[in-house]
C-alpha cells in the first residue's frame, strides 16, 4: 500500500512537472531572443540556482570521474534538445512543436531495452506506434511547418535518449548534482560553441526587462525546479512512463497558447484529432500499466 502511495505521489508530481513544461514553449514565443542564446541564459541561470540550493543544502559536489563523462554526455544531449526545441518554435508554432514532442515515447520504446538491457514490452511498442499514427494525421494537415516539425522530431528523440540515460544516473548518484552538472557542462558546450562561431557580441548581453523577467521565471521554475524534480522522480516510475507522461505536454501547452495567443495557435480540427489520440494513449497506458501490476500483486 505504502508502495502505491509513494507511485501515485511521484505520478501526480510529474505530471505538475509536465504541465510547466507546457508553459516553457509559452516562455519560448514570449522571448524575443534566439534559440541558442535562450537555452544558453536558461542553463546558465538555472545551473546558478541550483548551485544556490546545494550550497545552502551543504550537499557535497564531488563526483567521480565516470560521472562526469556520463554528466558531460547527458549535459550536451538536453542542451541540444532544447536548442533544437525552441528553434522548432521559432520556425512554426507552440502546437506543432509540442504535439511533435510525442514521438519521444516511440523512441523510448526502442531505446530503453537497448540501453537498460531487458526485453522489449510489447505494449510499450504498441502505444509508441499509436502516438506516432497521431502524428501522422498532423503532419497531413500542417505540411507548412516542414522545418519545425523535423526539428521537434530531432528533439524528441534527444528527449527520450536523455530520459533513458538519466534512469540510469539516479540509481548512483544524488539527482540535484546531476542536474547542476549536466546544466553546467550544457552550458559550457554552447558557450565553447558560442565562442567559435563568433555568437558572444554586445547584442547578446543586451536583453531587455521583459526578456530578462520571463528569462527568470524559466530558468527558476521551469527549470531549476522542474527539471531536479523529474530527475528524482526517476527513481520511483520507468523512463517509458515518464517519456509517454510528458506527451502531455502539448495538451498542456497548446492550451495555455490558445489562450494566451489565440488565432496564431488556432489548428486544423484535423489537428487536434491527432492530439486526442495521444491523450488517449497516455490514459491507456496508465490502465495497462496498473493492471499488469494489479495482476502481478494477485499471483
Amino acid at each position: 500500500m505504502q508502495n502505491d502511495n509513494i507511485y501515485i505521489k511521484n505520478y501526480l508530481h510529474l505530471h505538475l512537472i509536465v504541465f510547466i513544461w507546457g508553459f516553457t514553449a509559452v516562455l519560448g514565443k514570449l522571448i524575443s531572443l534566439d534559440a541558442l542564446d535562450l537555452v544558453w541564459y536558461r542553463m546558465s541561470f538555472a545551473s546558478l540556482f541550483i548551485l544556490g540550493f546545494l550550497i545552502v543544502k551543504k550537499v557535497k559536489l564531488k563526483i567521480d570521474r565516470k560521472g562526469i563523462i556520463r554528466f558531460s554526455v547527458a549535459g550536451l544531449i538536453i542542451a541540444a534538445h532544447w536548442y533544437t526545441f525552441y528553434e522548432a518554435i521559432k520556425v512554426s508554432n507552440i502546437s506543432v512543436t509540442l504535439t511533435c514532442l510525442s514521438t519521444g515515447a516511440f523512441f523510448t520504446s526502442i531505446l530503453e531495452p537497448i540501453l537498460h538491457r531487458r526485453k522489449i514490452i510489447w505494449y510499450e511498442m504498441f502505444f509508441g506506434i499509436i502516438t506516432i499514427f497521431g502524428l501522422g494525421i498532423i503532419f497531413e494537415v500542417e505540411t507548412q511547418y516542414q522545418t519545425g516539425i523535423y526539428l521537434a522530431i530531432t528533439s524528441a528523440f534527444l528527449s527520450a535518449l536523455f530520459s533513458v540515460l538519466n534512469g540510469k544516473f539516479v540509481k548512483e548518484y544524488d539527482s540535484n548534482v546531476i542536474s547542476f552538472y549536466e546544466l553546467l557542462i550544457g552550458v559550457i558546450g554552447i558557450s565553447v560553441f558560442m565562442f567559435f562561431t563568433e555568437g558572444f557580441t554586445p547584442a547578446f548581453f543586451k536583453i531587455s526587462l521583459e526578456d530578462l523577467f520571463w528569462i527568470f521565471i524559466l530558468s527558476s521554475i521551469c527549470t531549476a525546479y522542474a527539471f531536479s524534480a523529474s530527475v528524482k522522480i526517476m527513481k520511483f516510475l520507468s523512463p517509458f512512463t515518464i517519456m509517454l507522461t510528458i506527451n502531455l505536454e502539448p495538451i498542456y501547452g497548446i492550451i495555455l497558447a490558445l489562450m494566451i495567443f489565440g488565432d496564431s495557435e488556432h489548428m486544423n480540427s484535423l489537428f487536434y484529432l491527432g492530439a486526442a489520440i495521444i491523450l488517449a494513449t497516455v490514459l491507456a497506458n496508465g490502465i495497462v500499466k496498473n493492471y499488469k501490476k494489479r495482476k502481478l500483486k494477485l499471483t
